[in-house]
């Protein structure tokens, strides 16, 4: 089992960029490929992005792809969610979770964090 915390959320305003770390502990971080996802308000939760176990393959949703880039320390037990060019309709609660295969559903996910909320203001 893998137990994760998500950190690095906060209000930006449009344009601007947030880093989001995910802190992994238990298991090794290195046997997950992780995803990040998000909800927004009266929203389902929505794939992001996710890296693979040795993060040299990514997948990014559409509305992201080109903004948003994913990464992750091994070494550190940490994966990292760069957002730049952030707009108002990035607001979500961001979570990180951990699967056994570079997945974008996310029933492949067992392991979730708590979520970190970030808020792109107008």
């Amino acid at each position: 089992q893998v137990q994760l915390v998500e950190s690095g959320g906060g209000l930006v305003q449009a344009g601007g960029s947030l880093r989001l770390s995910c802190t992994a502990s238990g298991r090794t971080f290195s046997d997950y490929a992780m995803g990040w996802f998000r909800q927004a308000p009266g929203k389902e939760r929505e794939f992001v992005a996710a890296i693979s176990r040795g993060g040299f393959m990514t997948r990014y949703s559409d509305s992201v792809k080109g903004r948003f880039t994913v990464s992750r320390d091994n070494a550190k037990n940490t994966g990292y969610l760069q957002m730049n060019s952030l707009k108002p309709e990035d607001t979500a609660v961001y979570y990180c979770a951990a699967s056994t295969n570079l997945a974008v559903i996310i029933t492949s996910y067992a392991y979730w964090g708590q979520g970190t909320q970030v808020t792109v203001s107008s």
